[in-house]
């Protein structure tokens, strides 16, 4: 997969300076396989990143192809089986259902492409030390622990490509490790790559390509 900005500047963000070597108003692009830091201090835009790649925002100047296709060209259906089969997100806000269990959302998302065994599932709650939590209800757990909840599903179906914002701030640095090791490691068995947002930390890992906003 390929992903190409031409002189992309999100409206909100029109007002704001912005470094030379800053994402916004430049030429750029990504190919993955491959591991890419998106680091930048809160409000620089990092979730708007993040929502312009997923299709979920359109508020922008400039181009943005995906796989040499201009992504405004594409329609609803289009969408649909891009994010269903090759691209794939872990929200901010984490967009889990409250009112369900751990496992429902989980088995939920499962469903849709039948990408994982409950086994393997089970294997991943475990690894992010959540195994025991798979009956109980996603809004009375713990931030951190819904942040492990929203990684793990966001690994239940096929992908090229990773997005992730900010999926570790509510995590210690060896829960993150855990948390990234994971991510790592499927997305390797997908050869695929990912994007991660962070407000700096690296937790350890080498990244192919860092981008500052």
């Amino acid at each position: 997969m390929t992903i190409e900005f031409k002189s992309v500047l999100p409206s909100p963000l029109k007002e704001y300076p912005h470094q030379n070597d800053s994402v916004w108003k430049s030429n750029f692009v990504l190919e993955f396989p491959n591991n890419v830091m998106l680091n930048a201090s809160s409000g620089k835009g990092k979730t708007t990143f993040v929502n312009l790649v997923y299709g979920i925002r359109s508020d922008y100047d400039g181009v943005i192809l995906i796989n040499n296709r201009d992504i405004r060209t594409m329609s609803l259906f289009e969408w649909i089986e891009l994010r269903r089969t090759s691209l794939s997100v872990i929200f901010q806000d984490l967009q889990l259902f409250g009112e369900l269990t751990l496992w429902e959302n989980l088995i939920l998302k499962n469903q849709l492409t039948n990408h994982k065994t409950e086994n393997e599932i089970e294997s991943m709650l475990n690894h992010l030390g959540i195994g025991d939590r798979k009956n109980q209800i996603c809004k009375t757990l713990s931030y951190g622990q819904q942040q492990r909840v929203a990684i793990i599903r966001s690994l239940l179906q096929p992908f090229e490509l990773l997005l992730m914002d900010e999926p570790f701030s509510h995590l210690d640095e060896q829960n993150a490790k855990l948390a990234l090791d994971l991510i790592s490691e499927e997305t390797k068995k997908n050869n695929a790559g990912f994007i991660l947002s962070s407000l700096g930390s690296k937790h350890g890992y080498n990244f192919n390509q860092e981008l500052k906003l």
